[in-house]
């Protein structure tokens, strides 16, 4: 069976809402990290045959195939394939959990996992508002969550005694982390800059735009989101844009064109959590994939679990009683941001670079999803 290797990770800098890349299109911004992993790995791109993206908003710009017309419009060969997958937050963690299955399948030899979403321009939940109908029939079982993902992430808090102080505690604790890395220069080697539009003409963008300087007392003088909640826009991961994208070949393939195997997937993991919860799934997924694979948490040097909600980061580190410092060392969506669509990608582009910087072989990236799914990869570096 073929294996599947990982040749080139990046991403694009994380942009806040209205920010710097607020001015680009989808396409645009997952067309700039198709062509920079090709451009680094030396290919062309005739020799890709299949590219797999997450996009979660698909409508509108984002609509009919985002990661085709990405791939179009950047003048690519227009024989290679192309789809876009929608496994809400962890859809490009599952284009990458695809890509390296039909590898390993010996279906193609040479494929990009990718992701991709500009917030600005194509909000949160217009997908639901803009269509016709709703996605929920009347006898549909579930006690969902009111006010969706937030109120999982209350109704997490609730039962785990997760306080507001917790929460903004660790809201900080993500920002102090994000800053402390970008001065370090952790986050360099991941990051592709882009040209954008500035007031004053054509800018270039490589820096993330969500950092912010906080204490705790300016946390804690945020007002909940819900009435009597712990959460705040501070404790929460931010509306954002960005893309990224990674290279995988099988890896006969990748030595035939003299290109380094950097890392691979050991194990992948979908799989569903209790809907009262909706968020769960980090801490389900964790478990089916430590279970599959044999390993215990000690095993993995570091833990990249999706910031959506601090509570949810919590509530899994006391599920799991992970060790802090192997867990989000360097920030997550609280301070760096969360394109819906991208996150997935970025988190394995971000693993990578971690595992080279600390010489560690194992990391796990897990998200929570709508529709109460979870995500889960250990990654091995090479």
């Amino acid at each position: 069976m073929p294996a599947p290797v990982l040749v080139e990770a990046v991403r694009t800098p994380i942009g806040r809402r209205g920010g710097a890349l607020a001015g680009l299109k989808a396409v645009q911004l997952l067309g700039h990290v198709q062509r920079e992993v090709i451009r680094r790995a030396g290919i062309e791109p005739a020799d890709v045959e299949q590219v797999i993206g997450g996009c979660v908003t698909q409508i509108g710009e984002q609509s009919l195939n985002v990661t085709r017309n990405a791939w179009l419009n950047a003048g690519f060969d227009y024989r290679v394939g192309a789809s876009t997958v929608d496994a809400s937050c962890g859809s490009a963690q599952q284009a990458n959990h695809l890509i390296t299955a039909l590898i390993a399948a010996g279906a193609i030899e040479i494929g990009i996992a990718c992701g991709v979403e500009s917030m600005s321009r194509v909000p949160i939940g217009s997908n639901l508002t803009n269509g016709p109908g709703h996605y929920k029939t009347r006898d549909y079982p579930y006690d969902d969550p009111p006010g969706a993902q937030f109120g999982g992430a209350e109704r997490i808090a609730a039962r785990d005694g997760i306080t507001r102080r917790d929460a903004d505690a660790y809201g900080l604790r993500s920002q102090q982390r994000a800053a402390a890395a970008w001065a370090a220069g952790h986050y360099a080697a991941e990051v592709t800059p882009i040209l954008a539009r500035g007031p004053d003409g054509e800018i270039v963008v490589d820096r993330d735009e969500g950092l912010r300087e906080t204490t705790l007392a300016g946390l804690a003088g945020l007002r909940p989101v819900q009435p009597d909640g712990v959460h705040t826009a501070g404790t929460a991961s931010q509306v954002s844009d960005g893309a990224a994208a990674v290279l995988w070949m099988a890896e006969s393939r990748a030595r035939a064109l003299g290109l380094r195997p950097r890392a691979r997937l050991a194990h992948q993991v979908l799989t569903g959590a209790d809907p009262y919860y909706l968020l769960d799934g980090p801490i389900a997924a964790t478990e089916k994939i430590l279970r599959r694979s044999a390993m215990s948490l000690s095993d993995i040097d570091r833990y990249e679990v999706n910031e959506a909600f601090a509570a949810v980061v919590l509530a899994w580190a006391r599920a799991n009683r992970a060790e802090e410092d192997r867990l989000n060392v360097n920030g997550g969506a609280i301070s760096l941001g969360h394109p819906l669509g991208a996150t997935g990608t970025r988190l394995l582009v971000s693993a990578l670079a971690e595992l080279e910087r600390v010489d560690g072989e194992f990391a796990l990236i897990t998200m929570c999803c709508g529709g109460s799914l979870g995500t889960a990869s250990i990654l091995q570096r090479l």
